[in-house]
């Protein structure tokens, strides 16, 4: 089973990295089973999706939100759930994961046990860090499953933002050097 979860998870990331996988803005619904123990099968649907308050043209500095639901669609209880915000930057030769550690204080949720037809739903609020383009996905997991449940992935594009503006360093940039010389020459004049 191990070596199960090993293998889907190396190959999400392989499809995540070519681009095979084309998410939507939209909400998006994944549903995988996962073992929860000694022959009880628990079923985790996981929605996630980026909340409609959200700038359409994000920039640097901004913050987005997104909202997951993770619904146990199983007869059994899913004991010890863990579920977490992963974030990839998908530009062409940086494809990597990111740290979420400056883009988000909310990296995970645990729930004891979640009951057959209950949902947990969770904000996931994030700082817009860097430019470029990137994917985030929420995944859960139980603390006795076998298997990793991932959501669809949400794409977003981070604008730059420009950190010196000209329209405000020219005036400065000339205007110092002019009141400078204009004292000294002032001052020679009295003198």
């Amino acid at each position: 089973m191990k070596a199960r979860m090993i293998l889907a998870t190396a190959s999400l990331a392989v499809l995540l990295l070519i681009g095979a996988v084309h998410p939507s803005r939209a909400a998006n619904t994944a549903a995988s089973t996962a073992q929860a123990g000694a022959g009880q099968a628990a079923s985790l649907a996981v929605e996630f999706a980026a909340v409609a308050t959200n700038p359409t043209a994000p920039r640097m500095g901004d913050r987005l939100a997104f909202t997951s639901s993770i619904r146990n669609t199983g007869t059994a209880p899913v004991e010890g759930l863990i579920a977490w915000l992963s974030l990839v930057q998908v530009d062409r030769g940086h494809e990597q994961p990111v740290d979420l550690e400056d883009w988000s204080a909310h990296k995970a949720i645990a729930v004891a046990s979640l009951a057959p037809g209950a949902a947990v739903t969770t904000n996931w609020p994030m700082r817009l860090i860097q430019s470029g383009h990137y994917r985030v996905v929420v995944s859960a997991v139980s603390r006795v499953g076998a298997a990793l449940t991932p959501s669809r992935f949400v794409d977003f594009t981070v604008a730059p933002k420009p950190v010196v503006e000209s329209g405000r360093v020219l005036p400065v940039a000339l205007g110092v050097p002019a009141l400078l010389v204009g004292g000294l020459l002032l001052r020679r004049r009295r003198a």
